[in-house]
């Protein structure tokens, strides 16, 4: 049985790998994103076929699986450019920028400022350019009609290229750190190799995490195989999957009681994309002392200050970029807007959404920070990231590697539906007049199935804590393990 488990998970990983490239190839998204998403939904299917599978594999065979199979999806996407968003184009200008010992918040990428650093790549030229689903118009100029004085048309692939950029310290770093590397022509490929290898650098932090747990590597495939890793950390090389690992990593320090250099971690996290902030009541879950939360949160602030510090020392203009004016224009100020906080609204009024945001939210991390257990503080952040993903509703799909990543440390898999209605809200809608009614729609069923398999696995928490010792481990128990399936644990918050 155990030959034949691992046989049909290497055959629907290879099925996987073939529809993930097939996917990655269909250059849809702005054409055809209904049929995209049939391609999205086979790969989510197959996907969900493969680590079933892999669940009855032995340990040993399943690490080799899920090590071969972290290879070959990652792979999947380097076959194509990026083809659902153009933020690598912006890393690409960034990195740009600061090698050209000019700070990267002190102008927009239209600043005629900036103007001897353009290319064809970047800014095709003439209006035939300017023709792509991709491309932005720079804004004329009022001095010479198209900010580079030589009457020339010019687009841009950059998005937003009138306000300057949103990204962290840590990021504009790998951003500089990446055009140092990349030999001339090279465009966006090489970020998109540094997103494969980070995202293995992901799974091989879950692998050495999970070789604790007997028996559970195949929880680690629920990252490495995911179909949205490929296509968001490596196709279009979001650096989220850069936090991602800072993340893991410094959850896996904090988790061995490693405090000080998980906060480290963290603070690297949260200077490369900020969201990751969301998991540090995760890390101090169960924490009681006082100087032991401030182990963690006291190097997490100094390394995000740290970061910023030479950015702010070097630069005429704010740190925080577009910051502000990213959370106006996505809704985040505004209930009413567009299709944020949309399962709050579908029971409240929208001048109460965002008071019950604030009120859900402390209760979750209150929650979790009085009952998770300090040993899986990646439980307690899953719990704290995945509710603040259902309240928020966010349209963006790369938001959920860093929930995908949290999903494959702690195995409750049924949150990655979180991350399927992000990518549905994201790709889906688009084939529909009412998209907000799609993204309301996939939102909603993920926090049912959430809310099922927390039911579920509370039933079977009660039946084991009822079941007499010798029937819960199967028959006959070794001595001292009456005593020990009796003593109180602590809750795993959620």
């Amino acid at each position: 049985m155990p030959k034949i488990r691992t046989v049909l998970a290497a055959a629907l990983l290879a099925a996987l790998v073939v529809t993930l490239v097939l996917t990655v190839r269909f250059d849809g998204y702005y054409t055809d994103p209904a049929t995209l998403s049939w391609w999205y939904g086979g790969s989510w299917a197959l996907f969900g076929a493969a680590v079933w599978a892999l669940r009855g594999v032995p340990a040993r065979q399943g690490v080799a699986l899920v090590l071969a199979g972290a290879a070959a999806v990652a792979a999947t996407g380097l076959v194509a450019p990026p083809r659902t968003s153009t933020d690598a184009y912006r890393y690409a200008w960034d990195g740009r920028v600061q090698a050209a010992g000019i700070p990267p918040y002190d102008h927009a990428p239209a600043d005629p400022a900036l103007a001897r650093l353009r290319d064809p790549w970047l800014f095709p030229e003439g209006a035939a350019a300017c023709t792509g689903p991709d491309r932005t118009r720079i804004a004329p100029a009022p001095a010479d009609g198209d900010g580079d004085g030589d009457g020339t048309v010019r687009c841009t692939r950059l998005n937003r290229p009138s306000v300057h950029t949103i990204y962290p310290p840590v990021a504009e770093a790998y951003f500089l750190g990446v055009h140092a590397l990349s030999p001339d022509g090279a465009r966006l490929k090489p970020f998109q190799v540094g997103g494969a290898l980070l995202s293995l650098g992901v799974t091989g932090v879950l692998l050495l995490v999970l070789r604790r747990r007997p028996g559970t590597p195949w929880t680690a495939a629920l990252w490495a195989w995911c179909p949205a890793v490929p296509v968001e950390a490596v196709n279009n090389a979001h650096v989220d999957v850069l936090g991602v690992l800072f993340a893991v990593a410094g959850l896996a320090l904090v988790a061995r009681r490693r405090r000080l250099s998980g906060g480290v971690l963290l603070g690297a996290a949260v200077a490369t994309k900020l969201m990751p902030a969301v998991v540090l009541p995760g890390a101090l879950a169960g924490v009681r002392r006082p100087r032991d939360a401030a182990a963690v949160l006291v190097p997490a602030a100094g390394v995000t200050a740290l970061a910023y510090l030479p950015y702010a020392l070097l630069s005429r203009d704010s740190v925080f970029g577009y910051l502000g004016g990213y959370v106006e224009e996505e809704g985040y100020g505004d209930a009413a807007a567009r299709d944020r906080y949309a399962l709050l609204r579908l029971v409240l009024p929208d001048d109460w959404t965002v008071p019950a945001l604030v009120a859900v939210t402390a209760v979750v991390c209150g929650y979790v920070l009085w009952r998770g257990d300090p040993e899986r503080p990646w439980s307690a952040a899953l719990t704290v990231t995945g509710t603040a993903f259902l309240l928020l509703t966010p349209g963006y799909s790369w938001y959920a590697l860093l929930l995908v990543a949290l999903v494959a440390l702690d195995g409750r898999w049924e949150w990655l539906l979180v991350a399927v209605a992000g990518a549905a809200r994201y790709v889906t809608a688009r084939a529909f007049e009412e998209r907000d009614v799609v993204g309301t729609t996939v939102y909603a069923a993920a926090a049912l199935a959430v809310l099922a398999g927390w039911l579920l696995r509370r039933r079977r928490s009660r039946r084991r804590r009822r079941a007499p010792a010798g029937e819960a481990t199967g028959g006959t128990t070794a001595p001292g393990a009456r005593r020990s399936a009796a003593a109180p644990t602590r809750s795993s918050a959620g």
